[in-house]
């Protein structure tokens, strides 16, 4: 499980606490961000998931499922490119990459925001209307840019997300290779996105699946993880 920009490997807590025991998880925290603040990859997509793969391998991970929100939704996508078939699924929740379109205003608010006041306001803003981030979250989010030179990391990684400058949208995942990739493929967005607008049919590649949740906004980790957890249970089991 890959999370987003700016965040950590406890995004996917809730969702991790709504799936079957039998069903092994790894939450990792991206290069760049929380305990991973000073590991191998660090900056833009394709380095992290470079490093994930690396990690992989050196853990004795072979085939696995994988699922990404936001920008990691775009690392787990080129992680589905390099390696086929060793990923089972791929699950992409609200992912970067898929069209130039992004938040790239709030998103330099949010690499920026460091107190309490500033993480609740981007985290807010991100979430569906009348959806409020836990202390818990916020507390964590103040903790992990507490650390020496992790706000440094974020604006690092910020500028890689915009190859051309953030006023020309974000980069973009080669659209054919996204259609050549063999294995299910779930796309999960909410309608209410302030981040990456949800798709239009058809605007995504046909081998896509994608789900809509209503009144949802991009922190869906956090905003369905009973929705993301059946999701991720329902590809494991299928693979079974």
């Amino acid at each position: 499980m890959l999370h987003g920009f700016g965040g950590s490997g406890a995004a996917w807590d809730a969702v991790i606490a709504a799936m079957p025991d039998t069903i092994r998880t790894i939450a990792v925290d991206l290069p760049g961000h929380g305990e991973s603040l000073d590991a191998e990859g660090r900056g833009g997509a394709g380095r992290m998931a470079k490093a994930i793969l690396a990690g992989c391998d050196q853990a004795g991970i072979g085939e696995f499922h994988l699922a990404g929100h936001s920008m990691g939704g775009a690392v787990a996508a080129l992680i589905a490119m390099r390696v086929g078939t060793r990923v089972k699924s791929l699950t992409l929740v609200a992912p970067g990459g898929m069209a130039k379109e992004i938040n790239a205003g709030l998103l330099a608010r949010y690499a920026k925001a460091a107190t309490v006041d500033e993480i609740r306001a981007c985290l807010e803003e991100m979430s569906a209307p009348g959806f409020l981030p836990s202390p818990q979250a916020i507390d964590r989010f103040v903790a992990d840019r507490a650390r020496s030179g992790a706000l440094a990391a974020l604006d690092e990684t910020y500028q890689a997300m915009f190859p051309d400058g953030p006023g020309n949208g974000q980069g973009v995942l080669p659209g054919d290779a996204l259609a050549a990739l063999a294995m299910p493929v779930r796309v999960i967005w909410g309608d209410t996105d302030t981040v990456l607008t949800c798709p239009q049919p058809g605007h995504l590649p046909a081998n896509f699946e994608l789900e809509v949740l209503a009144g949802r906004g991009h922190m869906l980790p956090e905003e369905a993880p009973d929705v993301l957890a059946r999701a991720l249970a329902a590809a494991v089991a299928h693979d079974g």
